[in-house]
């Protein structure tokens, strides 16, 4: 499955896109105009335009990282022989994107104008329901649904919080783990000879 995002080709793309999130960041994708970010580049909104047309254009190629990460980690746990296996890759790469990416997605999930995005593109929205479904497994069960909703939407919001700021990636990455194999109830891959936890794609 293909996920529709512009891809960044060059410097002064990856330069855009790098000021761009920063402006996301401080002022959310709704409180960031194209002019405010070719003020803060130093260019006109023209240039600005040359690259991205629209500010949707724009905030999907913030995104594409991040959503062709997803595409790995999906592909990546599916490829695992059983169920647990499936469900704690699922669940370890959905970690590592949100550490790897904790100043985006946070800002970026929560804004309206991003939630409109997602909804304009089924691809997006299957490949969300389909690492969902790793998650959950076969149990489909209330609690289950529940404890996954609340450790997606907690994950994604993990970057706002100023007291994990200054957390280092392996710690908030191992104490995100062990909150949501908690919350989830999942027991966590033995590491003995012959039980080595499953991998998540880097």
């Amino acid at each position: 499955m293909s996920v529709p995002v512009v891809r960044p080709i060059g410097a002064a793309r990856e330069r855009l896109l790098s000021a761009a999130l920063n402006l996301f960041v401080y002022h959310g994708v709704s409180g960031t105009s194209l002019q405010m970010i070719a003020d803060d580049l130093g260019v006109t909104k023209a240039a600005v335009y040359h690259q991205y047309q629209t500010k949707s254009d724009l905030v999907l190629a913030v995104m594409t990282p991040a959503l062709e990460q997803m595409v790995r980690l999906a592909e990546n746990a599916e490829a695992q022989p059983s169920v647990a296996g499936r469900r704690e890759a699922a669940l370890c790469g959905l970690v590592d994107l949100v550490v790897e990416n904790r100043r985006m997605t946070a800002v970026l999930y929560a804004d309206p104008v991003v939630t409109r995005l997602i909804r304009e593109h089924p691809p997006m929205l299957e490949l969300s329901e389909r690492i969902k479904r790793l998650i959950t497994g076969p149990d489909h069960a209330v609690e289950t649904l529940v404890g996954v909703a609340v450790v997606g939407g907690g994950l994604m919001m993990v970057g706002l919080d100023p007291e994990l700021a200054d957390l280092d990636d392996d710690a908030l990455r191992r104490h995100l783990l062990g909150t949501a194999r908690r919350t989830l109830r999942i027991r966590a891959p033995s590491r003995r000879r012959g039980h080595a936890a499953v991998a998540s794609p880097r």
